[in-house]
């Protein structure tokens, strides 16, 4: 029996909710459940990056070395020498005396980690330091070498430990030779027996744009 053409009406539009319906709940495919947020990342801070990598180095001159290696490394500044040259550089320039730490730690005592709670190395420029080495260079047929000086700066890596920059007006191009003279000249003047429990270790010649030209041991 056909249904009244009145209920057609009625009919059509009842399917096309129940037809809606089915395609809300087919097309959300579980989703309805939230995602859990993404853990949030927090970045290493340099100074811990690079204790552990000096950490690890230490670690491992302690493995070859033993006792004779925490004398080599500690009492005669192995690590602080190591650290010029120590990778990853990207790592151990952010904070070179954190680094040196974790190095001293390790091959000293072998097992215990002290790791620092922030930065270690510290920049201090020195002016005073500047002063009396151009005079002394002055008075040493040295004056000519020292228009090329602009500016000493002493890097602390810690409670004992520091070395002496000394920023320049050269390129890295510059005559060698003569950046040379002038990182002799500073070597020759300088005297590491200064009256207190510091110890300095190396002498940084940097170019004007921060470059590390030379280095010599104080």
């Amino acid at each position: 029996m056909r249904a009244p053409a009145q209920r057609r009406p009625l009919r059509l539009a009842l399917t096309a909710a129940l037809l809606g319906l089915i395609t809300v709940s087919c097309g959300s495919g579980g989703s309805a459940t939230p995602k859990s947020p993404s853990p949030r990342t927090t970045a290493e801070p340099d100074y811990k990056a690079a204790y552990d990598a000096g950490w690890r180095e230490g670690k491992q001159l302690f493995k070859d070395g033993g006792k004779g290696a925490a004398i080599r490394e500690v009492v005669w500044g192995g690590c602080v020498r190591r650290s010029l040259k120590a990778e990853p550089r990207d790592v151990v320039e952010k904070d070179r005396g954190a680094w040196v730490l974790g190095c001293k730690q390790a091959v000293g005592s072998g097992t215990d980690r002290h790791p620092p709670t922030g930065r270690v190395t510290r920049r201090e420029p020195d002016p005073d330091l500047l002063a009396r080495f151009r005079s002394w260079a002055a008075a040493h047929g040295a004056k000519q070498l020292m228009r090329h000086a602009s500016q000493v700066i002493l890097v602390h890596l810690g409670e004992s430990d520091y070395d002496v920059e000394l920023l320049t007006a050269y390129t890295d191009t510059s005559a060698k030779a003569e950046v040379k003279q002038l990182a002799d000249t500073f070597v020759t003047w300088w005297d590491a027996d200064d009256g207190d429990d510091a110890r300095a270790w190396n002498l940084i010649v940097r170019a004007r744009d921060g470059k590390k030209i030379i280095t010599r041991s104080l």
